[in-house]
């Protein structure tokens, strides 16, 4: 994705903006707006400036702008990004971003469909039942006899008409949620688009964001903690000054808040039901903190709302996921029910799809989903580093204490991603074809080089050996640099259908946004180690 060229026209900034610049992590005070009330002003600012930005941008009479997302640089300059819709209807694909200066200037836009859209004709030739029955024969088949599924999957609510537009292709559409379960007893939540002429499937993605990559554990991965809690006498998992965050036992009907008598929360034996509440607990209050002392964003969603996770989900469930739906997470007990998968930075993976959804909004399949899987497996180990925990010391791991198969290995390595024997160490033409777990490899070993560059060392008492595509020695601008040029380029500039030569230029923005061609050199030069030119 690269930067457009300067639009030639001037919005009017009002002086709404006054005082929403800056989301300020602190409590309201008299007279002074809270997070929420910041974020509402900046989003009534951006819708107030849609109907004059889609004239700015030359969009046709049919098109119009909704505002997903708005976000405020300290210096006054305005990230707007839009949903775009044509006859009233959804455009899939029609994404933009709007980079307005303080004064209201358009700077650059960025789109995922840069053409006007002009259909021949709003008059879909399958009906709305039938492309619903047609989406869910789709993911039957997906699913998979063999698991029991098909009994179980069905489309929820009546398929929607929209507008397909990507890459150069624009053609009425519907899309249809669909629910079932996975073979492992994963939900899924499968939202297709498919061609409202033929009922060919278009696109799928699936809301519920999956961790493949989980096995066993050794009860309370996080060991001694302290929890914000609420009560008195009887005490509740739920923390109030995180956005009300809590844990629920889906052992138990009724699926509650954890409570206790003693406000001492269990023993660190997966045998107490409580130990891995309080696995799951402090890593989303962990999350919460990394993300608001780190990026300023209060909340996954950036509205001061917490989210909840659920133990015990299942039965010998070896999974965890993120549901967009609930803005929850959900972890299995593993094999046995005796390995809860609630470590750290599983934890923070699953948040940051939560982020990721609230922000580019990037897929689960093809490039997008490695783009996506990437940014969980990034952001969730910083969230690792943040918290710098004796019980689990960070490193550029994934999953390193849940011995999925037994060896003690890691489940991932951001240094050398093939040492899993299944992710791609570098971009290739064909990578969007292969599982977004294993694509995603491409993007960490960007992150590693970037953060520490090649060659061998030793990283807190980690040995890594970093090697790069081209032969080329690198020096690391450190992980705190690193992370903040990612976390803005899903932030202001990644969308839907970002690629991995989109994540290139959307990093290469982001670094000189915030630093120098210092720092915009290593990036280039790290992602021409993993291939991505």
């Amino acid at each position: 994705m690269k930067r457009k060229p300067t639009v030639g026209a001037v919005l009017s900034a009002t002086a709404l903006l006054a005082g929403v610049i800056q989301v300020a992590a602190v409590p309201a005070q008299a007279g002074v707006p809270s997070v929420g009330q910041q974020r509402d002003a900046l989003f009534s600012l951006a819708r107030a400036e849609a109907g004059p930005l889609a004239r700015a941008l030359a969009l046709g009479g049919q098109e119009g702008l909704i505002v997903k997302d708005a976000v405020a640089d300290a210096n006054g300059d305005r990230h707007l990004r839009y949903h775009r819709t044509f006859a009233g209807l959804p455009v899939v694909g029609g994404d933009l971003i709007v980079h307005q200066r303080a004064n209201g200037s358009i700077s650059s836009v960025d789109r995922d469909f840069a053409g006007q859209l002009a259909l021949p004709s709003l008059s879909p030739k399958l009906s709305a039942d039938q492309a619903a029955a047609g989406a869910t024969e789709a993911v039957r088949a997906t699913l998979g006899a063999a698991a029991g599924a098909p009994a179980q999957v069905g489309a929820t609510g009546e398929a929607q008409l929209v507008v397909w537009a990507v890459g150069d292709t624009q053609r009425l559409a519907y899309r249809t949620v669909v629910e079932g379960v996975r073979a492992d007893g994963t939900p899924s939540r499968q939202r297709l688009i498919t061609d409202a002429a033929t009922g060919a499937v278009l696109a799928s993605d699936d809301d519920i964001r999956t961790v493949t990559a989980t096995g066993t554990g050794t009860g309370v991965h996080v060991g001694a903690v302290t929890l914000t809690t609420q009560g008195a006498g009887t005490y509740q998992l739920k923390d109030a000054t995180r956005g009300n965050l809590s844990t629920k036992d889906m052992g138990v009907a009724g699926n509650p808040v954890f409570t206790s008598g003693t406000n001492v929360w269990g023993n660190g034996l997966p045998s107490n039901r409580q130990s891995a509440a309080v696995d799951a607990q402090y890593g989303a209050a962990t999350t919460w903190d990394f993300y608001k002392n780190t990026f300023g964003r209060v909340g996954i969603r950036g509205d001061g709302t917490g989210t909840y996770n659920r133990v015990h989900y299942g039965n010998n469930f070896v999974n965890a996921f993120w549901d967009d739906l609930c803005f929850c997470m959900t972890y299995g007990d593993g094999p046995s029910n005796t390995h809860p998968l609630t470590e750290l930075d599983v934890t923070g993976h699953e948040m940051t799809h939560g982020f990721t959804s609230a922000t580019a909004g990037l897929g689960s399949t093809g490039e997008p989903g490695g783009l996506n899987e990437a940014t969980s497996d990034i952001l969730g180990t910083m969230v690792e580093w943040y918290a710098n925990l004796p019980a689990d010391p960070p490193d550029y791991f994934l999953g390193e204490k849940l011995d999925l198969y037994g060896t003690g290995l890691p489940v991932g390595y951001l240094d050398r991603p093939s040492k899993n024997g299944s992710a791609k160490d570098y971009w290739y033409q064909g990578i969007d074809g292969i599982d977004p777990h294993y694509s995603s490899g491409p993007a960490e070993h960007f992150f590693y080089l970037l953060a520490e560059g090649s060659g061998p060392k030793v990283i807190n008492g980690v040995s890594y050996n970093s090697p790069t595509a081209d032969g080329s020695t690198l020096t690391g601008i450190g992980r705190d640099k690193a992370a903040a040029i990612w976390y803005r380029a899903v932030l202001i500039y990644l969308m839907p259908n970002s690629t991995y030569k989109s994540a290139r230029a959307a990093t290469l923005n982001a670094a000189l946004d915030l630093y120098s061609y210092v720092e915009r050199d290593a990036v280039a030069a790290a992602w021409t180690a993993v291939n991505v030119n």
